[in-house]
């Protein structure tokens, strides 16, 4: 079994910053990747930013500049650090882990329940 927990969302004003944690644990070999995805009310799932092991980091256009992704492979965990937040970036936001659970198996994507971002004067 893996779990995967997000913490660190909150209600901040606009032009301010929030930090989200995430971490894998429970039965891992190995991770490939982790990344996070946002669902705001009424929309669908976007893609947010991701980090391969290597420190490869790939971002959506529309937080480029303003999110950093960043990871701990000791603790399994990333970190998305928001600066600059806008009101549109108000969603829940989840984190994923791309996990092989023994050597040569197939990787699977494991989802956290999600956290909070509200983004409001």
């Amino acid at each position: 079994q893996v779990h995967v927990v997000e913490s660190g969302g909150g209600l901040v004003q606009p032009g301010g910053s929030l930090r989200l944690s995430c971490a894998a644990s429970g039965s891992i070999f190995s991770i490939y990747a982790m990344g996070w995805y946002r669902q705001a009310p009424g929309k669908q799932r976007e893609f947010v930013a991701s980090m391969i092991t290597s420190g490869s980091t790939n971002y959506a256009d529309s937080v480029k500049g303003r999110f950093t992704i960043s990871g701990d492979n000791a603790k399994n965990t990333v970190y998305l650090q928001m600066n600059s937040l806008k009101p549109e970036d108000t969603a829940v936001y989840s984190c994923y882990a791309d996990v092989t659970q023994i050597r040569g198996g197939v990787p699977i994507d494991y989802w956290g329940q999600g956290t909070q971002v509200t983004v409001s004067s």
